[in-house]
């Protein structure tokens, strides 16, 4: 098989053709139903792999395996996949923590086969997000992957979960909505009704249409990341769900978000982007302030760890609207890790409630003794989360720093002000999560959860969170291993954003005001 068998369709179809076996299976108990799961899953993950690495070109900044089939020409839709550099990385990226998601869902024994069925159709639809090139498609597929995610939050979580699930499908469908209403003022300006992202990105738009195209995308996408102030269904939905779904909110679903705002925002609406880029930074500051503070006020294990997404997630706001090729690097780069390293945290706090019943920290403590094993991953994640150098998250967190420090398109009191209150984050972030650690596997033992032990983290549970713990170390190690598999596209991203800007500058200076733009940015008039 070479480069013009379609990879990228197999990859997207595979699970959710394989899930409609999942009924008829002859299985009683759930287990072999759970086999089958995971069998699809690597399959799918292994595909990936081989693709990726024999027909994928690291040196091409433009899409690869490219897909093109008319599906329903009267509606101008058609089944359009391909990869670069900002996809293809978050696809294995997906592939992984929704492989170990399912084996995370081992002992699952209500209603096992909706639960398997629902994973592999999310998985489907999550790759389906990141491949797709039509606009169409891409709402499909983002539409598609609500579905299995409310039903997995509203069958399998906790005592709150219809509410959650319910806050998590209203937030979502009412914000898919301005998806639409983007795609279709893009699709019908000008001469030519178009959904091909391609022919969308070379057309060029009025400044209003383009401004609110802008603004919809940045609401919709705004929801997934989430941004402050859309970001309220996400510690409702993690406090409640289970620890599979869980891993796939954190390390899967936020990205989708990143992922299209560099897509669709930066990379097909440049010329808005120019304007909307300062806002970007400040959500990205408040994202990661707030989030830092309200993470410290959380008694709740998960919803502690949701808010911290939320903080992580504002350096990607801050590196997408950096103008640097070194910032849009960073940005892509803490996608990954914080992947990565929230899906082994989510994972490693649905462990300690399997033991103890309670997610409610100041009920806890003490757990070290009784669960070493857990303790010590709880301990490497955390310090990932952290930003420990030689983790993934301190190269991710740095470079976006680096990136918007260096960039010359704001001022310097404006970079100042950014970093300064921005470095409040950094410092909460090792006091809330040490403050975790403290309270749950410190201090003296609850007599009520003591006895609900029963013991420590099995070699199923060691291998999950050592698939995560050791790209993270790598990541943290040698960061090429990920940045040069995105390193071209970004910087040719970058480098359009830069001369779009140049060009709006130069038909309009200053863009703002002095004390945010760079006195004298590169190529205005004065």
């Amino acid at each position: 098989m070479n480069a013009q068998f379609p990879w990228i369709t197999t990859i997207v179809l595979l699970p959710l053709l394989a899930s409609f076996a999942i009924p008829v299976l002859p299985d009683k108990e759930g287990k072999t139903v759970r086999w089958y799961a995971l069998g699809v899953a690597l399959v799918d993950f292994a595909l990936m792999v081989y693709a990726f690495w024999y027909h994928y070109d690291l040196n091409n900044p433009g899409f690869q395996l490219v897909e093109n089939y008319a599906w329903v020409p009267q509606l101008g839709l058609n089944w359009s996949m391909a990869v670069d550099g900002l996809s293809m990385p978050l696809i294995v990226l997906t592939g992984l923590v929704t492989t170990l998601a399912i084996f995370a869902g081992w002992k699952v024994t209500k209603k096992p086969r909706l639960f398997y069925f629902l994973m592999l159709v999310m998985l489907s639809a999550q790759i389906g997000v990141f491949a797709a090139q039509d606009m169409l498609l891409f709402f499909m597929m983002w539409e598609l992957e609500l579905v299995p995610v409310y039903l997995l939050i509203s069958i399998w979580g906790g005592e709150k979960r219809r509410y959650a699930a319910t806050k998590f499908i209203l937030y979502t469908a009412l914000a898919s909505v301005f998806i639409l209403v983007s795609a279709f003022l893009m699709a019908f300006s000008g001469d030519t009704v178009t959904f091909d992202m391609a022919a969308l990105a070379a057309k060029h738009y009025p400044k209003a249409l383009e401004l609110a195209a802008y603004a919809g995308f940045l609401i919709a996408f705004g929801v997934k990341l989430p941004i402050f102030p859309l970001h309220t269904w996400l510690p409702d939905a993690h406090g409640e769900a289970s620890a599979p779904v869980s891993m796939i909110l954190a390390g899967v679903l936020l990205k989708m978000g990143g992922y299209a705002l560099i897509r669709m925002n930066m990379e097909m609406l440049p010329n808005a982007h120019a304007y909307f880029a300062p806002v970007l930074v400040i959500l990205g500051m408040v994202n990661i302030i707030y989030g830092a503070l309200t993470a410290f006020a959380q008694t709740n294990l998960k919803r502690r760890l949701a808010y911290s997404s939320i903080s992580h997630m504002g350096f990607v706001l801050i590196g997408i609207a950096s103008f640097t090729d070194l910032g849009l690097n960073g940005a892509v780069l803490q996608m990954v890790s914080h992947g990565l390293i929230a899906a082994a945290l989510f994972f490693l706090s649905g462990v300690t409630y399997d033991r103890t019943h309670s997610l409610m920290m100041d009920k806890m403590g003490g757990l070290a003794k009784q669960m070493p094993k857990v303790f010590a991953l709880f301990t490497a994640g955390s310090m990932a989360s952290l930003a420990l150098p030689g983790m993934s998250g301190f190269v991710g967190e740095l470079t976006v720093f680096l990136g918007l420090t260096t960039s010359d398109v704001y001022s310097p009191i404006f970079k100042v002000v950014v970093v300064l209150l921005a470095a409040v984050g950094l410092i909460l972030t090792p006091m809330y999560l040490l403050d975790l650690l403290r309270q749950v596997f410190y201090g003296q033992s609850n007599p009520e959860l003591t006895t609900l032990v029963a013991m420590d983290a099995k070699p199923r549970e060691v291998f999950i969170t050592a698939c995560l713990l050791i790209p993270i170390i790598g990541i943290g190690l040698y960061p090429k291993v990920a940045t040069q598999t995105y390193d071209v596209k970004t910087v040719a991203v970058a480098a359009q954003a830069r001369n779009v800007l140049t060009l709006v500058a130069q038909k309009q200076a200053p863009l703002y005001s002095q004390a945010l733009l760079a006195p004298k940015l590169p190529g205005a008039v004065d």
